[in-house]
């Protein structure tokens, strides 16, 4: 027999219907004893075949000023207290360009956190 290249196997699978291509794995485990998980979950996929979704619990969190309120000094305050490392000229800054992301990927009890902080000052803050 002659050898196939892969680009040959990858045209040749493109002819199969899924449940050809369904029979082919399950022969080759068969033959090779082997486990082609990625490939029985596409096949499992397919149109049809209702297959739930797995959710997965969110665990990084962004702090998102939607705007300073009416206590834009008071708020400016507190962004520095939040964020750390920001003098009083980068923290109007930010401030000034609501909406923006004050904290990038940080756990939902520091999300919690800052956003009470923020809020308590007049700040309109969203947690996504």
């Amino acid at each position: 027999m002659a050898k196939l290249s892969t680009a040959e196997l990858i045209d040749a699978f493109k002819e199969l219907t899924l449940l050809e291509l369904s029979d082919f794995v399950k022969e080759f485990e068969e033959v090779f004893d082997v486990t082609a998980a990625a490939p029985a979950a596409v096949v499992a996929a397919a149109p049809g075949a209702a297959a739930p979704a797995a959710v997965e619990e969110q665990d990084e969190f962004d702090v998102v000023l939607e705007s300073a309120g009416d206590k834009k000094i008071q708020v400016i305050k507190v962004v520095r207290e939040v964020v750390s490392g920001l003098g009083l000229k980068e923290a109007k800054e930010l401030v000034e360009a609501a909406p923006k992301a004050l904290l990038e990927k940080v756990d939902k009890d520091a999300a919690n956190a800052a956003k009470e902080k923020l809020e308590a000052a007049g700040a309109k803050i969203a947690i996504k």
